[in-house]
C-alpha cells in the first residue's frame, strides 16, 4: 500500500502503483504481499510509518503476531542479524501501539545440534570454498529447520525478495527459486514475486527478472 503522504502528485503516483501491484498480481495473495513488504522494510530499514502500515496489513490479511515474528527471525540470516534485530525492536513498539499480543510461540532452535537441512551438494560446495563459512551456514540453516508458522512457499518468496533487494542473484537466488518451485510455485508465481519487488526498486527487479528468466529456461531444459 502506498504511503500516506502530503504531496498530492506523489500520492497520485503511489496510488497508481498500488493499483497495479496490490490490486493486480493475482499470483500472490494479499498476505504474501504484506509479508514481502515487511521483508523489504527489514532489508531497507524503513522502520517508521511504512513498517507500521505493513504490520497492520499483515494482521488484516491473516498473519498473526507470531507469524510476523517468525518472518523476522527467518530472514535474519539473509538480511543480516543487525537489520532483523532493529526490526524486532520496532515491532515491539508497533505491537504495543496496535494492542497485538504475540503468544511467544516459537520453534526448537537446535543451535547445539549437528547436521543441516540444506542439500548435501550445496554444503559440500561451500565447504570447498571455505570450511568456516560452511560451519556458519550449517548453524543458520539448522536453527531455522523447525520453523512451521510460515509455509515453505512464503519462506522461499521471502528469501527471493532479499536476493532481489541485495542483488545476491547467484547461488542463493538459484537455491531460493528452486525451493519455491519445489513447494509448488509456478514460474508465473516466481515472476510475480520479482515483479512485486519493483515496488522497492525497479532497476533491481529488472536485473533479477533477467536472471530468473535464465534460471527458468535452464529448469525447462532439464529432462523430467
Amino acid at each position: 500500500m502506498g504511503p500516506q503522504i502530503q504531496d498530492p502528485v506523489f500520492a497520485e503516483m503511489a496510488d497508481a502503483t498500488d493499483r497495479l501491484l496490490w490490486d493486480g498480481l493475482p499470483e500472490l495473495s494479499r498476505r504474501e504481499k504484506a509479508l514481502l513488504c515487511l521483508v523489504a522494510d527489514v532489508c531497507e530499514q524503513t522502520l517508521g510509518s511504512p513498517f507500521e502500515r505493513h504490520v497492520r496489513l499483515a494482521y488484516e490479511n491473516g498473519a498473526s503476531p507470531d507469524d510476523v515474528r517468525e518472518l523476522l527471525r527467518f530472514i535474519s540470516y539473509d538480511s543480516g542479524y543487525p537489520a532483523a534485530a532493529a526490526a524486532l525492536d520496532r515491532l515491539v513498539e508497533v505491537e504495543r501501539e496496535l494492542g497485538a499480543a504475540p503468544t511467544g510461540a516459537g520453534h526448537e532452535v537446535n543451535a547445539d545440534g549437528t547436521g543441516s537441512p540444506l542439500p548435501s551438494p550445496m554444503l559440500q560446495a561451500v565447504r570447498d570454498l571455505d570450511g568456516g563459512f560452511a560451519e556458519y551456514m550449517e548453524l543458520q540453516s539448522r536453527m531455522r529447520g523447525g520453523m512451521e508458522m510460515l509455509s515453505v512457499r512464503e519462506r522461499a518468496f521471502a528469501t527471493m525478495t532479499v536476493d532481489v533487494l541485495y542483488q545476491t542473484l547467484q547461488e542463493s537466488f538459484r537455491a531460493h527459486t528452486t525451493r519455491a518451485l519445489g513447494a509448488g510455485a509456478t514460474p508465473d508465481d516466481l515472476r510475480a514475486v520479482v515483479r512485486f519487488s519493483a515496488l522497492f526498486g525497479m532497476t533491481r527487479a529488472w536485473r533479477a527478472l533477467h536472471v530468473l528468466d535464465a534460471l527458468l529456461a535452464e529448469a525447462r531444459a532439464v529432462p523430467a
